[in-house]
């Protein structure tokens, strides 16, 4: 498959676009404000930490996939059976509580990576991007959020509830 110049743009703007969703959106004054707190390139070091973060998980989940023989429509269906799994379990509390029991360990070992984290100075911001993109790939953004929300000064919480 070739890729060309319009592809990359497409995929720049859907990246773009993708920080307008809800759940992102009220982060984003929060980390921008903190990051220029810290260093006025702060948030410039915390989008190349992002950036190189996505690109590299991309890249070994791509190779991995390719290593191992996954195909499209095997990736596709394994992707809609666990759609249908995690269906099946928010359905149920019992299972939901199960669920939440047996992922406490992940979740647990990344507050605890989050809490040896300084945000100091420009390397720390570049970490920090490097950790939330881990993060939200992962699916732990949502322990993230909690911590900057609690580190974060309260006129710029203020600020982006208000938005």
């Amino acid at each position: 498959m070739e890729f060309g110049l319009s592809t990359y743009g497409l995929a720049t703007l859907a990246g773009a676009l993708s920080t307008l969703s809800p759940c992102v959106l009220p982060l984003i004054p929060i980390l921008i404000g903190s990051a220029v707190l810290v260093h006025r390139l702060g948030p410039f070091a915390l989008a190349a930490g992002l950036g190189l973060s996505f690109a590299l998980v991309g890249t070994l989940q791509a190779s991995g996939g390719t290593a191992i023989g996954l195909d499209q429509s095997n990736l596709r269906n394994l992707g809609a059976g666990i759609l249908v799994l995690f269906g099946l379990i928010l359905l149920t509390p019992a299972l939901q509580a199960r669920f939440a029991s047996a992922a406490s360990g992940v979740s647990n070992a990344g507050q605890g990576l989050l809490e040896r984290i300084t945000p100091e100075g420009l390397g720390g911001q570049f970490v920090v991007g490097l950790v939330l993109g881990v993060l939200i790939v992962s699916g732990l953004d949502k322990q993230f959020e909690t911590w900057v929300l609690e580190h974060a000064p309260d006129w710029l919480v203020e600020l982006t509830v208000a938005v």
